[in-house]
């Protein structure tokens, strides 16, 4: 049996999941952070440092550390963890055409031989194993092209493809977004059974509510306010491209990026000892 245990980022509103096999005691961290001050320029390793001293408690040999996508709202810690543990690091296999797509906006290298950053590359259909569990990928692109989820049990973690019902779901605008594409992905999800349940990657939550991280296949094909049974392909574009149009771009967008593209790694330290991180500037008809 599956056991999840929720970590909570309140800076980025991230959802970060430790799960594991009762029996067997092996386990994998899905979307980890990595903490970043934008301000100072300060990295923390708090969250993950918390995921590492659960596994310790309770006895759990790490396995994998999970990515979703490529995140563009916070860093990945999966280098960190892959650091400090003996698990390998798992992203979907469509990192690369990402990587590719950003490449000349950080005047970063492609990295070929993908190995080099990731131990596992993930498709539709694949599958790993925590002892007699298995943890089966569902291809769900369209906030980004490399969106994967993963179900394990009764439970798939989603990344950004969904948020609980009164916030809706991701946006597309991103380069390589698609909200045609967003939708099937949500269809393919909302086809598990009713009692499925959903682990987000993100809360944003109205006033009115406090954070929570999971809801029901059943709850969000009825009740999401971007995509439900009510509505179709064609509701859905109309509603997702009106709301992406009035989003600011993520604080964090280029730090996350310059790292979760490159395997989690941050950059190299120059020949000074400090490491950089890139923003790249819009100069046209100022300069």
């Amino acid at each position: 049996m599956i056991h999840v245990e929720t970590f909570y980022d309140e800076t980025t509103g991230t959802g970060s999941y430790v799960i594991h096999d009762k029996s067997a005691l092996r386990a994998a961290i899905i979307d980890p952070v990595l903490h970043f001050d934008v301000s100072s320029g300060a990295v923390s390793t708090t969250l993950a440092d918390k995921q590492l001293a659960y596994l310790h408690s309770n006895n759990l040999h790490l396995d994998y550390i999970c990515d979703t996508h490529a995140h563009a709202d916070h860093l990945s810690a999966a280098a960190y963890l892959k650091q400090k543990t003996t698990a390998q690091t798992v992203i979907s296999q469509g990192i690369g055409e990402v990587q590719q797509r950003f490449s000349a906006q950080f005047n970063k290298p492609v990295v070929n031989d993908l190995s080099a950053l990731y131990d596992i590359l993930v498709k539709d259909g694949d599958s790993l194993y925590l002892g007699d569990e298995r943890l089966l990928v569902m291809a769900t692109p369209g906030h980004t092209s490399d969106s994967v989820s993963y179900i394990a049990g009764n439970n798939i973690f989603v990344g950004d493809t969904l948020f609980m019902p009164d916030v809706g779901t991701a946006r597309c605008d991103f380069p390589g977004g698609d909200a045609a594409q967003l939708y099937r992905s949500i269809l393919r999800i909302h086809e598990l059974d009713d009692n499925t349940v959903i682990w987000v990657c993100h809360d944003y939550p109205p006033d009115n509510r406090p954070v929570k991280l999971h809801t029901t296949v059943g709850n969000s094909r009825r009740k999401n306010i971007h995509v439900n049974q009510n509505m179709n392909e064609n509701d859905f574009i109309r509603v997702r491209t009106r709301r992406d149009a009035t989003l600011a771009t993520p604080k964090l967008l280029y730090p996350s990026l310059q790292v979760n593209l490159w395997g989690a790694l941050l950059p190299e330290a120059e020949d000074n000892g400090n490491r950089y991180i890139k923003i790249p500037l819009t100069t046209k008809g100022v300069f």
